[in-house]
């Protein structure tokens, strides 16, 4: 599965957790799927689906009928960012890579959303793998382009490149000292928004992905984004810094760890702020746990995740009981 995209190596692991590439494509000729009744959607699949099981990728992909899955694994889909909420709420297809790390919704607003992720502050090989299913698709099937505006997509704003990249960010120092606010405002004026990643702000982790996509190179949006990139994370390792020499903190993460390595229930949440923490302490030297092993329990430890991979109708409770067995397990 796709614990690979919390395989992170690089120089800012300690910031960055991963990169995301999506591309959003249209046939040419062919309304948008708001406007299509359920024959033209089917038609639209089987032409995605043709297209890349005659490609060089047959064998890496399988198509998915969330008709076809349980609830829960639909909505575990969901979880991982893999689809969108309202995507495994319908009676949708989308292609998925045998490693997690690729997923093509068919008919979302767009006929064809490629999603790609890579571990670590790495846009440009998430981009790089979404652009070459890319290829093969604007090879195969007649793409909506404009020579004016570039790819024709059912929203104005992703016209162009049909582009967005982002990485996802782990803030808690920055979030701690209330700078937040103040530093979506600045980076919405450099074309870019900062949004968190769980609702409320939970465990301080945001996504910080490009706006402009007319008038732009593809590599460009992504050099711009890393560079913003680079800013936030020094910003978030000086806070941190003074973090050190801060008593109460430290308490605050160790106290923190001994209630995970305790707890008999844990709330999402509760898990995730708590989580937030222990990843806190190990940048700062407490622990040595790896930053693989935080990714993938937050990858692997959502209720209908547990649910799917349980096999059991779990209540929101058990899910609660569950996820704190896992978690003291994980943290021994």
């Amino acid at each position: 599965m796709m614990e690979s995209r919390y395989k992170n190596t690089s120089d800012n692991a300690d910031v960055v957790l991963y990169s995301k590439a999506v591309l959003m494509r249209n046939l040419a000729h062919t309304p948008f799927p708001m406007r299509m009744n359920n024959d033209a959607k089917r038609a639209v699949v089987k032409k995605v689906f043709a297209c890349i099981k005659n490609s060089p990728l047959a064998q890496e992909f399988d198509l998915i009928n969330t008709s076809d899955i349980s609830k829960a694994k639909a909505l575990s889909y969901a979880e991982k960012d893999l689809i969108s909420d309202s995507f495994a709420k319908e009676n949708s297809s989308f292609l998925l890579s045998k490693n997690e790390d690729v997923s093509i919704m068919i008919n979302d607003d767009d006929h064809i959303r490629i999603s790609s992720f890579s571990a670590g502050q790495n846009p440009l090989y998430a981009y790089n793998k979404a652009n070459d299913i890319d290829d093969i698709l604007i090879d195969g099937l007649p793409i909506a382009y404009s020579d004016k505006y570039g790819f024709l997509t059912s929203s104005p704003y992703n016209l162009g490149t049909g582009l967005n990249v982002s990485i996802v960010l782990h803030l808690p120092a920055l979030a701690q000292r209330n700078v937040i606010p103040k530093l979506s405002t600045t980076v919405s004026k450099l074309g870019f928004v900062l949004s968190e990643m769980y609702d409320g702000g939970a465990g301080d982790f945001y996504i910080l992905t490009n706006t402009v996509t007319l008038g732009i190179t593809e590599k460009s949006a992504i050099d711009n984004l890393n560079s913003v990139c680079n800013q936030i994370v020094l910003q978030e390792r000086k806070l941190r810094d003074s973090l050190k020499e801060n008593a109460e903190c430290e308490d605050k993460i160790y106290r923190t760890l001994g209630i995970l390595k305790l707890a008999r229930k844990l709330s999402v949440d509760e898990f995730l702020n708590s989580i937030s923490l222990v990843r806190l302490g190990i940048s700062l030297g407490y622990f040595d746990y790896s930053y693989k092993l935080i990714g993938d329990m937050m990858y692997n430890l959502f209720d209908a995740t547990l649910v799917e991979s349980s096999k059991s109708d779990l209540t929101q409770s058990m899910c609660e009981t569950l996820r704190a067995q896992i978690v003291r397990e994980k943290l021994v």
